[in-house]
């Protein structure tokens, strides 16, 4: 873990709708998404959010663990696109 999309300090979920074309969705249809389109979890930590590019379902888990109660946006879009916003092209 620790690939990472940048952008605002609050509002990334938008943000990365706006700027990379992507869509938000529900949780199910992210971990569906996985393999197929970057599944991007941003994970808001009070004053700011994190955007992180999941690639596979032990990523995905760790993020979504049922003991983490912090609220959470789920959005796919490009793979390609979002591996190279995080330098992984």
């Amino acid at each position: 873990m620790g690939l990472y999309i940048e952008g605002p300090a609050k509002g990334k979920a938008q943000y990365i709708v706006d700027t990379f074309d992507g869509m938000i969705v529900s949780k199910d249809q992210a971990a569906a998404a996985i393999g197929t389109k970057a599944v991007i979890i941003v994970v808001d930590n009070g004053p700011f959010e994190a955007a992180g590019l999941v690639l596979n379902l032990k990523e995905f888990n760790a993020f979504t663990r049922p003991d983490d109660y912090r609220p959470k946006s789920f959005i796919l879009m490009d793979l390609d696109v979002a591996k190279k916003e995080v330098g992984i092209d």
